[in-house]
Parts: C-alpha cells; structure tokens; sequence
C-alpha cells in the first residue's frame, strides 16, 4: 500500500500549516517553506478546501487556514481529501458488485477486516500529533542517550 502522491503532499502541508505559528499561509509560502512546486501546492490546497479541511481567506494577507483545530483532523482525513476513502482493493473501494468474483471469493472478508484495520489507524492520528516534534531517536542497538530519560531535579 502507498499513498499517492498528491495524498503524501496533502499531509506535508497540512503538517506545516498545524507546526507554524501563523493562522493563514499562502501557497507560496507553504511552496517556499515544503519546496513543493506552487502548482502543486494550490491544487492540494484546493482539495483540502473543498473537503472542509481548510478554510479560504480572501484579501491582501489571504491564503489559508485550517477549518478545526489539527487534534480534529485526521491522517485519513487528509487522505481521504485527495485520494477518497481507503480501500486496499478494488472490490472495497467500488462495492462488492465491482468484481464479477466476489460473491465466491474467499478473502473477500479478511480484506474488509484489513482495510477496517486501516483505516481505523489513520483515523487515531490526528495533524497534531503529526506536527507535534519528534523525539530524539536512537537505534535500539545503541545506548540511549543520557538526556533522553527525564531525570527530577530537587526542589
């Protein structure tokens, strides 16, 4: 399974935009800031619009802003606004009718568990955990650093 690309850009702006500081982003400040390609960035954000997740902003500092807060929205949100609803196969994503051996097929149940699994998992992370920094990561193989377990200090 991969996303498609407009998808992995819709989550890389959107991320962008839940990090900043800033209310309302202009697509040529997300371009510069993501280097995306502007055209590219304006058709994302435009399908974002439409699918209610950002909110347009007419005027001399126009541009957008997000229509909720980013604990409200999504992965699969963000997903769903450029690629649609997941479906791992083609049978979920257009009906049972979709395939002329559906009603024979043995697996037929199992992918609806899987893509139920899945998506269910992208519902559960929101914009803000995807903008929220990262901790410091280290390989399992190596020592953690000494910083990373929280020591209390006295007083």
């Amino acid at each position: 399974m991969r996303l498609s690309r407009l998808a992995d850009y819709g989550v890389l702006l959107m991320s962008q935009m839940a990090a900043s500081r800033d209310d309302v982003h202009s697509a040529q400040a997300l371009s510069d800031a993501t280097q995306l390609p502007l055209p590219t960035v304006s058709k994302v954000l435009s399908a974002m619009a439409r699918a209610g997740l950002l909110v347009a902003q007419r005027g001399a500092r126009g541009g957008f802003r997000l229509a909720r807060s980013p604990r409200h929205i999504s992965v699969a949100d963000i997903i769903g606004a450029v690629d649609g609803p997941v479906a791992l196969t083609q049978c979920l994503e257009h009906g049972p009718d979709a395939c002329e051996v559906s009603v024979i097929c043995p697996t037929r149940r199992g992918w609806q568990t899987i893509n139920r699994a899945v998506q269910r998992a992208l519902e559960a992370v929101s914009l803000h955990d995807l903008a929220a920094p990262a901790p410091e990561l280290w390989s399992f193989q190596d020592d953690p650093p000494r910083d990373a377990v929280p020591h209390r200090q006295a007083g």
